[in-house]
């Protein structure tokens, strides 16, 4: 009976092991944050465009800070791990909330080094 019991929990933990979606975090680093030029501009909200690196491409995506905060202006230079979807990036907060940020452009990036 206890034979029977670990084979079962084996494989139930494979097999939820197996459906898990494979989602992969990547380091990125933050390489340059703009102020947002929203088409209407009375709304009082400033967002920012953050361009990222992540390996060889450099994604903007959209940031919009809480109320009351605007530190993001000087995170150029910061690596944070973030996951990339077709049209958002995922990163989690210094409170392990996700968060979700939509993709406004994605390029290749180039090196340095690649160009002499």
């Amino acid at each position: 009976m206890l034979r029977l019991t670990s084979v079962i929990c084996l494989c139930l933990v494979t097999l939820s092991a197996l459906c898990e979606p494979a989602s992969k975090y990547e380091v990125g680093t933050i390489t340059d944050v703009k102020p947002h030029q929203a088409a209407g501009a009375g709304s009082g909200v400033t967002s920012y465009e953050v361009s990222v690196r992540v390996r060889n491409t450099i994604y903007v995506a959209l940031y919009t800070p809480p109320l009351g905060t605007d530190t993001v202006k000087y995170a150029a230079g910061r690596e944070l791990l973030v996951l990339i979807g077709k049209k958002t990036i995922t990163y989690n907060d210094i409170l392990g909330q996700s968060v979700e940020l939509s993709i406004l452009s994605q390029k290749p990036a180039t090196d340095a080094k690649q160009s002499k």
